[in-house]
């Protein structure tokens, strides 16, 4: 079960408290110890987002939802930077569901290493590059 951000929730799933939280700053590059990354900065992302995360992990079959929040240490309220991810890493009884995420880390450092391969990376959005086809356009009608 996976669920967007802002898409309202009627009822949270048993044991929801329990799930582990994951911000986007966990796996920032720009990001220093400090400031909340926790994963070494060679295997982490530059600028991830709530949703990005949310698409990586929902692949996993692990039970995740993303959460309108912000992180504490983020120095910007800006929209961008809110969103958390909770998942579900052990179940009821306390036995882990995946051996492949048994721990928080596990699961950092997988969605660090996805984000990259996703189409919203590695593709070029096409709406950026006909806008800069048309600034040249008009610079030269200026002239």
């Amino acid at each position: 079960m996976a669920a967007a951000v802002g898409r309202p929730v009627t009822k949270l799933p048993d044991g929801y408290d329990r799930w582990v939280c994951l911000y986007p700053a966990y796996i920032n590059k720009d990001k220093s110890r400090q400031e909340g990354r926790r994963i070494p900065k060679e295997k982490a992302v530059s600028a991830p987002t709530c949703k990005e995360m949310l698409d990586v992990l929902s692949t996993t079959g692990l039970q995740v939802m993303g959460e309108r929040k912000i992180y504490s240490r983020e120095k910007s309220k800006e929209l961008q930077y809110w969103g958390r991810v909770r998942v579900q890493l052990r179940g009821p009884n306390g036995d882990v569901l995946n051996n492949n995420f048994s721990t928080r880390e596990s699961v950092m450092l997988f969605t660090a290493e996805k984000i990259p391969q996703l189409k919203s990376r590695t593709n070029p959005k096409h709406g950026q590059d006909q806008h800069q086809g048309k600034q040249g356009k008009q610079g030269k009608k200026k002239k």
